[in-house]
């Protein structure tokens, strides 16, 4: 029977078989449901002295002093954290796979049921393996013991369509890296618990095969004599592979930079108190009229989550050029230019080469990726010339930016330093069990005083570590001097402009509660730029938020 029409006649049974299985999308919303849906997460429980709290949502069900969380990723996927130990451990709860025969004649079965009929395109392979593994069970081409089932097919998928073990570390959206040092377990780092050892362990030989697998997948050459390559996930992620034990003494290493589908949104960090809810409203107003701002700190301080959250606030029919070595940037602006460098194949594209381009393009927002080299140069050249700039910088301070940006190898004129007019300072401070990030420190750049040879600044908003909180000091060089004027204001309606403030940190704060997707906080924004900001405001306040519906 052709597959398309054997297809219609068992769509309806075939989505009652999805609908029960394991790869269903939907996550439980309670751990009673979890655990009379998925048995294994039962058996894995009733192990443990101490019980997690299950957590369907970290985004918005969450709290930072909790060491002992259970959350679900959907298609039967459970995580596990617990801290306390050397190391806080990463659990991935999934059913135990089957025996590789098993799985070998899984794969017989339906290669037996493969004909030229088959409509197996990349976009629609899942759906067909999963129709054609249902009807081989049927025509008894495969015996897999009763209520096994869904747990082979979960596997079998995996193996054929997925990353193998990685799958279930792609899933999780809360992880910002994976790694493996050599043979032994995989380690991650996660978005709130930081450096994690999972339960998962592999073998020397099992590394470089699933590797050679990989890049293989990909295109890639991956041997003793070309031993480090870079692939781009499907997703996004970014995975850098060092094969074999000549230069790895350990085994073959490899490390995945993930990405979020939908980024980290300002709602989201005022929600984990990173940022405050004033600072966030402060950014709106600025960046609406075209501020240069540097996000800076140290490695892992939250630098680029917190540019790509602010981003959202330029306006939405501006023209934005983003400028990358490594795609992180990732805004919802419909007239934006994304550019990434070339540097290891054809002729080179460095960063300079494209931000020397992107002037010529008339962009109404350069966001540079991070300043590192002669770039900076052009950036600042950019700045001058009346183009916004946002982008990171490795600095701890003031002091530590105003050095970097003047010598080699940037080597900005230190008469141009005060067209920078914002520096944004972000840290990872201990809090209780674990490391948390905060912006520490919001310094508006007034100018360059030759005499003294160093900067006039005035500290917007001053990180208090015994309350951890951000403060606002009241006024704002910036806000007087570029916002005002900028609406044609006098100074007499400087009260107003706070007051203004006041409400969009309201909306901010609204948004982190009920709604912080970075989806939602643009959608606000829109709004606000189409019927102002008051009229958002009231309709916040009172619960009546449709634009978001």
């Amino acid at each position: 029977m052709p597959i398309l029409r054997w297809r219609r006649k068992t769509a309806k049974k075939g989505s009652e078989l999805l609908k029960n299985a394991i790869f269903e999308e939907k996550t439980p919303e309670t751990l009673e449901e979890a655990l009379e849906k998925y048995p294994y997460l039962a058996t894995y429980l009733e192990g443990l002295d101490k019980k997690p709290k299950f957590v369907k949502n970290l985004e918005s069900g969450f709290k930072f002093e909790e060491d002992n969380v259970l959350y679900p990723l959907g298609l039967g996927i459970f995580i596990h954290v617990s801290l306390g130990k050397e190391v806080g451990k990463y659990n991935i709860i999934e059913p135990e796979k089957p025996d590789k025969s098993v799985l070998a004649k899984v794969e017989e079965a339906i290669a037996s049921l493969l004909d030229e009929k088959v409509d197996i395109r990349e976009e629609n392979r899942r759906e067909v393996l999963v129709e054609l593994f249902w009807r081989a069970i049927k025509k008894r081409k495969v015996r897999i013991p009763k209520g096994e089932e869904v747990k082979v097919l979960y596997h079998f998928l995996r193996e054929k369509i997925g990353h193998g073990f990685l799958d279930a570390f792609l899933a999780d959206p809360w992880l910002e890296d994976i790694s493996i040092p050599g043979e032994g377990k995989i380690f991650v780092y996660h978005k709130f618990f930081g450096s994690l050892e999972t339960n998962l362990e592999v073998s020397k030989g099992e590394i470089d095969q699933f590797l050679r697998s990989l890049a293989e997948r990909y295109g890639k050459v991956l041997s003793f004599s070309h031993p480090i390559i870079d692939i781009h996930l499907p997703d996004g992620s970014r995975l850098n592979i060092v094969f074999g034990e000549d230069i790895s003494l350990k085994g073959s290493n490899f490390t995945i930079r993930k990405f979020s589908k939908e980024p980290v949104s300002i709602a989201h960090l005022i929600a984990w108190n990173t940022l405050s809810a004033e600072m966030a409203a402060y950014l709106w107003m600025l960046l609406e009229v075209g501020i240069s701002c540097l996000f800076c700190g140290e490695t892992a301080a939250g630098k680029t989550t917190c540019l790509n959250a602010a981003a959202c606030f330029i306006k939405p029919d501006a023209k934005v050029v983003s400028i990358e070595e490594t795609p992180e940037v990732n805004i919802p602006h419909k007239n934006w230019v994304r550019e990434i460098t070339r540097l290891h194949t054809g002729s080179e594209v460095t960063m300079f080469d494209l931000l020397k381009a992107a002037l010529r393009q008339r962009p109404d927002y350069i966001i540079v990726g991070e300043i590192r080299g002669e770039e900076g140069r052009i950036a600042f050249q950019a700045i001058e010339t009346g183009h916004p700039v946002l982008s990171t910088m490795h600095a701890g301070d003031l002091q530590q930016l105003f050095q970097r940006l003047t010598s080699h190898p940037i080597l900005v004129p230190k008469t141009h330093i005060d067209g920078l007019n914002l520096a944004v300072f972000l840290n990872r401070i201990k809090r209780g069990k674990r490391l948390v990030r905060r912006v520490t420190a919001v310094n508006e750049i007034i100018r360059y005083d030759a005499r003294k040879g160093s900067l006039n600044f005035l500290p917007v908003f001053v990180y208090s570590p015994d309350e951890d909180r951000l403060n606002f000091i009241g006024s704002s060089f910036l806000m007087e001097m570029r916002v005002l004027p900028y609406r044609g204001w006098d100074k007499g309606r400087v009260a107003e402009l706070y007051e203004e403030m006041r409400v969009r940190a309201e909306i901010l704060r609204y948004l982190s509660e009920h709604y912080p997707r970075y989806s939602h906080v643009w959608k606000t924004v829109v709004e606000a730029e189409n019927r102002g900001v008051r009229w958002v405001y009231e309709r916040v306040m009172r619960g009546e938020t449709p634009w978001l519906g």
